[in-house]
Order: C-alpha cells, then structure tokens, then sequence
C-alpha cells in the first residue's frame, strides 16, 4: 500500500516542529549554508508565513510530519512574483521513500493554483540526490555558480534548476 503524503500550511505555531529538521541540514551538510543553529524566530524571518502566493507546507507521511516545503520569492520585486524558489527539508528517517518526488509535484499544483509559472531549485553543486530528483521531473540546469559558498572547510558551488510550469 502507498503511503499518503500530505501538505498542509505551516503557521508560526509549527515552527517548533521544523526548527530541529533545518538544523540537523545545518550541522550534517551543505544543503543549507548556515553554519550555525537557528531559533524559531530565525525561521520566522526566513519562511514565507502568512502569505498567500509565497507559501511554506508541513510534509506529512503516514500522518506524521516528515519534513516542510516552502515556495519562497526569487527576488522582492514584483515583476518576479511569477516565480519562486522551491525548498523542501525532509527528516532523515524518511529519505529515499519517493517523498521528494511527491512533494515536488504537488508545490508545481499549488504554485500553478497562484500564478506562478516558473519554480527555480537552487542547490549545492555536490548535492547530487536532489540534482537528480529536479532532473528526472524536467528541471533544466540553468546556472552554475563557482567557488560561492564555503562550509566545512570546503568550497562549494551552486547551480540553478528551472521548470517552466505553463509550457
């Protein structure tokens, strides 16, 4: 049987829920470039809470939160407002279960459901799991940033994934 995996909005109230998932990606990889532990009052100001177009989702699988999703502004002007960033954090115990996969296709539906037409995945060059996982639903390499970031002693890359929903 497939298990049910869900979206739901996140509202400030979760933020405790999410806090320890983005910190274990700031202690064990490069998926994020904090360096440092966040507080729930460092995920207020980076999460779109509250808004109706740029939203963030608690991920539920089998009726427990696994992760969050967020589709965030690409640039604070409004002629970008038909595009956003696409982020999704899921907790380790839930990897390689095709959640990505799901929760990707479902951000695309809700995206489209407020105009937003292109979704851009912006990831760390190393991070191959998710290269793979944007690749393999018609994501387009569209950037490779060198040499801009730095975490664990290590120099790190960036690339740019581009989907455009209306085509």
């Amino acid at each position: 049987m497939r298990e049910a995996i869900r979206l739901e909005i996140l509202e400030e109230k979760d933020l405790s829920l999410i806090k320890d998932i983005y910190n274990y990606y700031i202690a064990n990889s490069t998926a994020t470039f904090h360096t440092g532990s966040v507080i729930e009052a460092d995920l207020k100001e980076v999460l779109p809470l509250g808004d109706k177009r740029f939203r963030s989702f608690l991920i539920y699988y089998n009726n427990e939160v696994a992760g969050y999703c967020y589709l965030g502004r690409y640039k604070n002007r409004a002629a970008y407002d038909r595009s956003a960033e696409i982020t999704i954090y899921l907790k380790p115990e839930y990897f390689g279960k095709g959640i990505g996969r799901e929760v990707l296709l479902q951000m695309e539906q809700k995206a489209l459901e407020v105009g937003i037409v292109v979704l851009l995945g912006i990831i760390t060059a190393e991070n191959e799991t998710s290269i793979k996982l944007f690749e393999r639903l018609g994501y387009e390499k569209c950037g490779h940033f060198k040499q801009v970031g730095q975490k664990f002693g290590r120099i790190l890359d960036v690339v740019a994934y581009q989907k455009l929903l209306d085509l």
